[in-house]
């Protein structure tokens, strides 16, 4: 009995043993399952146009502050050097005063002339040789700045109005653009599908609302026929055009306004930005380049500038899709027509007969009768 009881003890501890090591292995295997969904329904929010366009910024939120930790040091920026020149140059010109007195005015100003003339020598080394413009770490490397800086670094505008001195900075500029560039490009692609399709619903409610009263006639709109019959219309170039100048217009007179510029200055600080030539030499918040004094509302504005050049590489985007649109509708047209008109040249030529069946025309530009095919057969 007591051995019967011993291996029935056995068998129960066995099986409560396996069953707690499925109870064990099943959650494991829940919690692996619920990570791996949660993961997968992240990186599909993030591949989607908010995700990516809130990934971009905060990729350079992120950067803006860690430029300004790293670059926006006292020890590593130029005011330091010219203050030291400069309280190096005042104790000289003291000691000399000190020493000669009114005695030797002849050697005082030799002396303090040649002292002046080092000064002037060692201030301009600084600036052709550093681009100091007067301003110090505070004016330069604050937030909003180093958050323009990140938009032309990883946007490939590359103004050059601010530049890594650190050799950490330097380092951090080529790891931010490594990942950066890529991540733009994906932005970029998905922001132009976004307003691509935003644009091409509102132009198609004023097509209709402008050809509501004309009984059916179509104007000279191009519209492509789908497979299952239903018609896309096609944006023009000409209307993408129209919103790029709309938009450089509303830019050009935002920055003449604010900046004091030209609306000449304007319009070319506009095209250059959102043309990423990125010259350089108008930066908005600094009264339009190097050693200009800041304005009370800089940040203000170089955020906004952020802001303004952000949507406008989604729009140059939403142009270069909808212009794609129409140039392979356009291709797809032609081709069609090099085909017909070969076909026409070989039965002129004895080339076809009227047996072998020709492919189905393309459908047509504008709404008209479809045409009957044509069955010829080749010698």
């Amino acid at each position: 009995m007591g051995v019967e009881r011993g291996r029935a003890s056995q068998r129960s501890h066995g099986v409560a043993s396996q069953r707690s090591y499925g109870t064990s292995s099943s959650s494991s295997h829940g919690s692996k399952t619920k990570c791996k969904n949660c993961c997968r329904k992240f990186v599909s929010f993030m591949c989607t146009q908010v995700g990516v366009g809130g990934l971009v910024v905060s990729y350079a939120i992120f950067g803006a502050f860690a430029f300004t930790a790293i670059e926006g040091k006292n020890g590593h920026w130029q005011t330091n050097r010219t203050s030291l020149i400069h309280n190096n140059t005042i104790r000289t010109l003291w000691n000399f005063t000190e020493r000669l007195n009114v005695l030797h005015k002849d050697q005082w100003y030799e002396d303090v002339n040649s002292t002046l003339l080092d000064f002037q020598k060692r201030i301009v080394e600084v600036v052709l040789d550093e681009d100091y413009d007067g301003r110090n770490h505070t004016e330069v490397w604050n937030f909003p700045a180093s958050l323009m800086f990140c938009l032309s670094v990883f946007s490939m505008i590359g103004y050059g109005h601010m530049t890594p001195r650190t050799e950490w900075g330097k380092i951090a500029t080529i790891i931010y653009a490594v990942f950066g560039i890529p991540l733009y490009i994906v932005y970029f692609m998905n922001m132009g599908r976004v307003f691509a399709k935003s644009f091409k619903f509102l132009y198609r409610l004023m097509y209709r609302c402008l050809n509501h009263g004309r009984g059916g006639k179509s104007g000279p709109v191009e519209i492509e026929v789908g497979e299952e019959g239903d018609e896309a219309i096609i944006v023009p170039s000409t209307a993408c055009i129209w919103v790029m100048i709309f938009y450089m217009t509303t830019g050009t007179i935002m920055f003449a306004e604010w900046e004091q510029w030209s609306y000449l200055d304007s319009c070319y600080f506009s095209f250059t930005s959102l043309a990423k030539i990125g010259i350089g030499d108008f930066v908005p918040g600094f009264g339009g380049g190097f050693g200009k004094a800041a304005s009370h509302d800089s940040q203000t504005k170089l955020i906004i500038n952020f802001m303004y050049l952000l949507i406008g590489m989604g729009l140059i985007a939403m142009c270069y899709t909808l212009m794609k649109e129409e140039i392979m509708l356009k291709l797809r047209g032609l081709e069609q027509d090099i085909k017909e008109k070969l076909y026409i040249c070989g039965l002129k030529l004895g080339l076809y007969e009227e047996e072998q069946s020709y492919p189905e025309p393309r459908p047509p530009m504008h709404p008209r009768p479809r045409s009957v095919r044509k069955s010829v057969r080749r010698r």
